[in-house]
């Protein structure tokens, strides 16, 4: 069973890829935002980016590094249909996805003012932010060493193939559909 993992900066379009896996290729979406949501309101915390960041740390020195992942294998194991999981945001996610075979990891990224814009356009919860807070934010979950924290800089480094996503969504899906014919 193919899966693909989806890393990459905040607001570089992560979803976008996910939107088209699902709707032209009939992926399965698991999605760890939503799984942290999940676990964010059993907690009755405030749905923001803090709480997520929070949340996901706690749960990974809990368990594991590649828990929140894991948990979403093996919901994508019962369906037993190609599936894309998003967002990796530690190396351990990686590591661990890679144990169990048939894995690629997608990265993306843009212009940090191109990103900033589309996230102020989706308003979600986590996004109605200064452009200051967008970077620091960012920057808060780019590099760390300890394994159960995000580290975006390095899951890109680990990506089986980066996307530059700075022209239009047909320009992205033509690089999804040149790894996708790598891949298979």
């Amino acid at each position: 069973m193919l899966v693909i993992g989806i890393t990459g900066t905040l607001g570089a379009g992560k979803g976008t890829i996910v939107d088209y896996l699902v709707k032209t290729k009939q992926f399965a979406h698991y999605s760890v935002r939503s799984f942290l949501i999940e676990e964010i309101e059993k907690r009755q915390l405030a749905v923001n980016r803090d709480s997520m960041t929070s949340v996901a740390n706690d749960l990974r020195q809990k368990h594991s590094p590649s828990y929140v992942t894991d948990c979403l294998y093996e919901r994508a194991m019962k369906k037993g249909k190609p599936c894309v999981i998003e967002s990796i945001r530690t190396v351990g996610e990686i590591i661990s996805l890679r144990k169990k075979g048939s894995f690629y990891l997608f990265a993306v990224d843009a212009p940090a003012e191109l990103r900033y814009a589309r996230i102020r356009e989706r308003q979600s919860e986590t996004d109605a932010v200064s452009f200051e807070t967008f970077l620091n934010n960012e920057q808060r979950e780019m590099t760390s060493t300890d394994p159960n924290k995000q580290n975006l800089a390095g899951c890109i480094r680990e990506a089986d193939f980066v996307f530059e996503n700075n022209n239009g969504f047909e320009a992205l899906y033509e690089q999804v559909e040149k790894a996708l014919k790598t891949i298979k």
